[in-house]
């Protein structure tokens, strides 16, 4: 059985399952048993740059052998992995970097230009570490409550919040989604997250927990998902939901092009019924299901499966699935803005997937909510919150028929001409609307400080007819003053349709 620390979830595979297929990445095929020496080796190569264990470590890799190997040596180590994305600007990384503190920084470039010791570990270099015995390493006494990554999220101050998340938290995540999703032995799974998404941690942890293999499909591969599939065996699908619309949009999801998949896990952003019925027409046999959490609770924290009749579905006021029914072992609860029980409101989440705290405790204040005396009110502690506290995931629910569903973001509920608004209720409208694809409403504010709401839509239509639509079926505060079409919709690094980029874009900045 694992120690409960991520490095030991693939230490009990190695052991039992030493010469299945681990990793599949840039053309190379890594037994458990190779994947292991090789870490090994980095680990050493870490050592004799550091000349003892780092507390934290970088990795500015992405979709390489570098990235893959190079997690699992930082956490062989027994150190915090702190991911890095080279397609992010370097100020931000450099932002991270001053954040996180690591030690040094492994690297598939030769000079990341980040203020840190780098360590380059480029394909030739790790074949020549793949070939070497692994030497006697030094063994730290690694605890479940230590930190096993520390991700960094945006922040409503534009400073990025650091996420630390300890072993323990993956472990009973790890625990439920492994036998959930009959994981093991034979089991092929995508590796489609970039590893500064929190999601790619299922990728790594529940296949190399399970002894399955992770398969990286190219940047262009992404863009086939049913040719991927079909030619690499897949049988575990996950991605944010609008790989599904790009597909469709490439004209790649044919139906019944990926008849062998068994599973396809959605998460990462609202999952609407519409990709549901594209991506359900394109794998009749694979179960569906939606999956929801913030990278404070752990990769997700509920789940829903989709029936196979997508028809009895249950109806949501916005055309997305619902996030269903939260993990076993969470508790929950909604709360108005007064913090009282409500039906409809913002969720709030407590159990052994929520984080201790951001890594500055100053962002800790305004997140959680406590017990008093019978009423829940906000935690205005210094340090870290207790464990029993109550994370605040600034997401708005509601249950229909007996499922969670998910109505939109606190912040992205807005007042128009004095009456409340959510953005999701306006985007389903438009997404039923013929020939339209994706659909994101935005609120600016005009000169005169009023809030505008602005539609950006993709596929074959005209702005004009569609908000005529929408005038006969909305309240007048709700309709946006203009709809333009796009080709596409921006998408930020993790693959989630970008807001801001959109917003920027319509005000002109």
């Amino acid at each position: 059985m694992s120690d409960g620390t991520l490095y030991g979830w693939f230490a009990d595979s190695a052991a039992r399952y030493g010469e299945a297929v681990a990793l599949e990445a840039e053309g190379v095929n890594l037994t458990y048993r190779q994947l292991d020496r090789l870490t090994g080796n980095i680990v050493d190569e870490i050592l004799g740059v550091e000349g003892s264990l780092p507390d934290t470590v970088g990795l500015y890799a992405s979709r390489s052998l570098t990235a893959y190997a190079g997690y699992l040596a930082i956490q062989r180590l027994g150190s915090t992995v702190v991911p890095l994305n080279p397609a992010y600007p370097v100020g931000r990384n450099q932002r991270i970097v001053r954040a996180a503190r690591p030690t040094v920084i492994l690297s598939q470039e030769p000079d990341p230009a980040l203020s840190a010791p780098v360590l380059p570990l480029d394909a030739a270099r790790l074949d020549e570490l793949g070939e070497r015995p692994v030497p006697r390493l030094p063994k730290r006494d690694v605890r479940p409550t230590d930190t096993a990554y520390l991700l960094f999220t945006s922040g409503s101050t534009g400073a990025p919040k650091g996420v630390p998340i300890q072993h323990r938290n993956v472990s009973a995540y790890l625990r439920h989604v492994i036998p959930r999703y009959e994981l093991g032995p034979g089991c092929r799974v995508t590796q489609t997250f970039d590893l500064t998404f929190d999601l790619s941690v299922f990728d790594l942890f529940a296949t190399w927990g399970s002894g399955a293999a992770l398969v990286v499909p190219s940047r262009r591969e992404l863009l086939d998902p049913a040719g991927f599939v079909s030619d690499r065996d897949i049988t575990h699908w996950f991605s944010v939901p609008s790989a599904a619309s790009v597909a469709r949009r490439l004209g790649r999801l044919a139906e019944g092009s990926m008849p062998n998949l068994r599973w396809s896990l959605f998460c990462g952003e609202r999952l609407t019924l519409s990709q549901a019925r594209d991506w359900q027409r394109a794998a009749p046999n694979s179960v569906i299901e939606n999956l929801y959490g913030p990278t404070e609770l752990t990769l997700s924290c509920a789940q829903f499966r989709l029936p196979v009749d997508l028809a009895s579905c249950p109806t949501t006021p916005n055309g997305t699935v619902p996030i269903g029914e939260m993990y076993p072992d969470l508790e929950w609860l909604v709360v108005d803005a007064d913090g009282r029980p409500a039906e409809v409101g913002e969720l709030c989440v407590r159990g052994p997937q929520r984080f201790g705290g951001y890594l500055d405790q100053a962002d800790n204040h305004g997140r959680f909510l406590v017990d008093n005396a019978g009423r829940l009110s906000e935690w205005k502690g210094n340090g870290s919150p207790a464990t029993d506290a109550w994370y605040r995931t600034g997401d708005v629910v509601r249950s229909a028929d007996g499922a969670l569903v998910h109505l939109g973001r606190v912040d992205h509920q807005v007042k128009v001409q004095g009456y409340r608004v959510e953005l999701g209720e306006i985007e389903a409208e438009m997404r039923d609307y013929p020939g339209v694809g994706e659909a994101i409403v935005v609120a600016v504010a005009d000169p005169g400080g009023a809030t505008v709401l602005h539609g950006v839509c993709t596929g074959d239509g005209d702005g004009d007819a569609l908000l005529a639509a929408l005038r006969a079926r909305l309240p007048q505060h709700m309709v946006p003053r203009t709809v333009t079409f796009w080709p596409e919709l921006p998408l930020n690094p993790n693959g989630k349709i970008d807001r801001d980029a959109i917003t920027k874009e319509l005000v002109g900045e």
